[in-house]
């Protein structure tokens, strides 16, 4: 329901445009240095409950499918013991296992994630050209209020800092992460200028 959809951001173009198309929109700090630190602003502002699950769908990804967001809702669901939630997808070429843009996930037991990193990994040392267990992370997130707000009093990580990627600011404290296999196709991200280009082209196909 579109009451249970919040825009948030710093942007008064972003916000004037929302406003146009009657979406709900939250003008947020200008200071934080991650979207997550943004999503727990609004968290706090409308006083949800802790145990309210939040899903931060990034407008990087402004092409994620509606079945991969019920997928992650119902997983978040039924898996309490996972601080936060995310979605991946198995690669499908060397070239996005070699791309620094396509953020890759290290999944261990039960679907835990281990690591999030811009390097080309898991690496088989055995057999170099399989990249079987190398998944793509899908830049979507799901938490209850109070592990949001627990993820955004720590500070931000050196490994979160050094890789860009705000997620192991989570693994670095000790947070769990949970990840969700979804293999349908999800579009990539966008992450250049390239792929803003390209997915220009296909929105207006």
């Amino acid at each position: 329901m579109l009451e249970d959809v919040i825009v948030a951001t710093d942007n008064k173009k972003i916000e004037s445009l929302a406003v146009e198309l009657k979406v709900p929109v939250v003008m947020t700090s200008l200071e934080h240095i991650s979207g997550t630190d943004r999503i727990n602003e609004v968290a706090q502002l409308n006083d949800w409950p802790n145990n309210t699950v939040i899903l931060n769908v990034q407008g990087d990804e402004p092409l994620i499918p509606s079945q991969l967001i019920k997928k992650l809702i119902a997983f978040t669901d039924d898996n309490i013991q996972f601080d936060i939630t995310t979605a991946i997808s198995a690669l499908t070429s060397k070239a996005d296992l070699l791309n620094a843009n396509v953020v890759k996930a290290i999944v261990g037991a039960d679907n835990c994630a281990l690591y999030f990193t811009r390097a080309s990994a898991p690496f088989n040392r055995d057999n170099p050209s399989d990249f079987s267990l190398a998944f793509r992370h899908i830049g979507i997130y799901a938490y209850r209020k109070y592990a949001l707000q627990k993820f955004c009093q720590y500070e931000e990580a050196p490994l979160e800092k050094y890789e860009k990627l705000e997620q192991l600011r989570a693994l670095s404290h000790g947070m769990r992460i949970g990840a969700m296999e979804f293999n349908e196709v999800t579009p990539h991200g966008v992450d250049t200028l390239q792929d803003y280009q390209k997915l220009k082209q296909l929105m207006e196909t």
